[in-house]
């Protein structure tokens, strides 16, 4: 690790790591005399869902977990969320390139099915399994996702998801009715992104440590950087 100046903030942005890895990341630094501006703890809340999850309840998906990759405990999580469709993944990815063998299960009721499913997201995520299984009612979406960047609780850059990057969020995109759930996570730079459900409102579909989420194409790193630098209101990217 290159020196660093005693007594500054650092933000981290790169790969995605583990809420442990992150955490010995963030030791590092306080040896050194730096803070990590997002805590260990913080970033953990932030990286995976159960962390985020209960701030978030009323504006996404109902969601509930396992503690570990075990069948019983699945079970007992699937007739916890009911009957119907649902989407499948662990604490911080899906396999969603994979939708119908590992991802999604059209009726949690039918046991054998879900677990199938279960099972090859386990194999198919292999060592990155991140704590156990999460099961999420499945919401029907007709937009592409859009990317909300918050510093502090404030929203300062909106542009769109990286998997759809020339997929512009809609004009004048009102974010009012999300920022109160994003403050309650108290997180100092996080990315929500957000999907148009069929009903025609707008839902969270995950909140993500703002300093490993990745950028679209389309949006320049100086924005991501002016942005957490301090910008006072959301830009249109």
């Amino acid at each position: 690790m290159p020196s660093l100046p005693v007594g500054e903030t650092a933000v981290y942005r790169g790969w995605m790591l583990t809420s442990d890895r992150y955490g010995a990341l963030a030791q590092l630094l306080a040896e050194r005399g730096v803070t990590a501006r997002t805590s260990a703890e913080q970033y953990r809340r932030a990286h995976e869902l159960p962390g985020w999850y209960p701030a978030l309840a009323p504006v996404t998906p109902r969601s509930v977990w396992t503690t570990g990759p075990g069948r019983a405990d699945f079970d007992r999580a699937r007739l916890e969320l009911g009957a119907g469709p649902a989407v499948l993944r662990d604490y911080v990815k899906s396999a969603k390139h994979h939708w119908d063998e590992a991802a999604f299960i059209p009726d949690i009721a039918d046991a054998d099915h879900a677990w199938r499913v279960a099972s090859r997201m386990r194999e198919l995520r292999d060592d990155d399994f991140v704590g156990g299984f999460v099961l999420r009612e499945f919401e029907s979406f007709t937009s592409a996702e859009v990317r909300t960047w918050w510093v502090e609780g404030r929203c300062v850059l909106v542009g769109p998801h990286p998997d759809t990057p020339e997929a512009r969020p809609p004009g004048r995109l009102d974010l009012d009715w999300l920022a109160p759930f994003v403050g309650a996570v108290a997180l100092p730079f996080v990315t929500v992104d957000l999907a148009l459900r069929a009903d025609g409102v707008w839902r969270v579909v995950e909140l993500g440590d703002g300093q490993v989420s990745d950028r679209p194409a389309s949006v320049a790193p100086a924005e991501i950087i002016a942005a957490l630098a301090g910008g006072e209101a959301a830009v249109q990217a």
